[in-house]
């Protein structure tokens, strides 16, 4: 019955999204923004962008780190070119001190075992010089930024002042180029979720000034969407740093011993795919407090949006988890 109904939605699917694609007939232009270090859902929606991007339904600007933990870069590249996408650029926070290692240290253990050419995440650029850069050489309202970890990279944008790529202010860039942000942060109605409170000053400011469409994939979205056991049992994926990173956390997390919630995969399929048949949104006001406390305030007129769930969680991690197991193209 449950394959029944995931092959039904899969068709939705499709519909629904040669429509969206007839209407712009132009793919995603993503910029990500990871923390790429505590929680490995992070490396579960990086598969998810580059599986869409070897299938011509995203086109990946840029992958940065908002961590500013050594390996988090590093480690990110490190996927990057598994997909054989060595070239994508990477930036990090050069300011602030969120430095966050990862969950039974899969971050050490993928640097070890992977080629790598970044030594720290220090080597890479100011995610800010990336930011306006690539956002100065896009077209007006292209690009989408999806960002699945913290604010502290899109603070310090919106206050950026004029530079050799633009003369226009972080925020005005902005304006000019963003056609959305879509994060995986905050829990609805009301929550003290990670990715607003670890940089809860940034979370606070973003919010109540990102001057373009403004979307939030809440926590309890992606909770109960369990991810993960297939792509360890697929014998045919083989020197996969997705799949060891499941594997290497899942086989020490007894919770996650039948899946990883898959909070970060949600926000990038909505990012890329918008109209589709496994969510709703509703319009309204996301408020964040001092200490990183959030709400929600339902309003028609208010400038945020939120997904609600309407899909079956099975459904919706089967289909997830198929973008995740995605072989990359040659």
């Amino acid at each position: 019955m449950i394959k029944l109904r995931y092959l039904i939605l899969c068709l939705l699917f499709c519909s629904f999204y040669s429509c969206h694609q007839n209407s712009c007939p132009d793919v995603p232009l993503i910029i990500l923004d990871t923390d790429f270090g505590p929680d490995y859902d992070d490396v579960g929606a990086v598969a998810f962008l580059h599986c869409a991007a070897d299938k011509g339904e995203a086109r990946i600007l840029s992958t940065i780190v908002s961590n500013r933990h050594p390996l988090a870069a590093p480690c990110l590249d490190i996927v990057n070119m598994y997909y054989n996408r060595s070239d994508i650029p990477i930036g990090a926070p050069k300011k602030g001190d969120v430095n966050i290692g990862s969950w039974e240290n899969w971050l050490d253990t993928i640097y070890a075992n992977y080629p790598h050419r970044l030594l720290s995440t220090e080597d890479v650029p100011d995610a800010v010089e990336v930011y306006r850069r690539i956002l100065s050489e896009s077209k007006n309202k292209s690009v989408t930024i999806v960002t699945i970890g913290f604010f502290t990279n899109l603070f310090h944008l919106l206050e950026s002042l004029p530079d050799q790529y633009s003369e226009l202010s972080g925020v005005d860039l902005v304006k000019l180029k963003v056609r959305k942000l879509v994060s995986m942060a905050g829990e609805f109605p009301n929550g003290y979720e990670t990715n607003i409170k670890v940089d809860s000053k940034a979370s606070k400011y973003v919010v109540e000034n990102w001057p373009t469409e403004f979307v939030f994939s809440g926590a309890e979205i992606g909770r109960h969407v369990k991810t993960g056991v297939r792509l360890i049992q697929d014998t045919t994926i083989i020197k996969s740093p997705v799949k060891d990173i499941y594997a290497y956390v899942m086989s020490r997390i007894e919770r996650d011993r039948y899946g990883r919630s898959s909070y970060d995969q949600t926000a990038v399929l909505h990012a890329i795919y918008g109209c589709n048949p496994f969510f709703e949104e509703e319009k309204g006001t996301f408020v964040v407090d001092e200490e990183g406390h959030n709400s929600w305030i339902k309003s028609k007129n208010g400038k945020h949006t939120r997904l609600i769930l309407k899909s079956d969680s099975v459904i919706l991690a089967t289909y997830i988890e198929d973008k995740m197991m995605h072989k990359p193209s040659k």
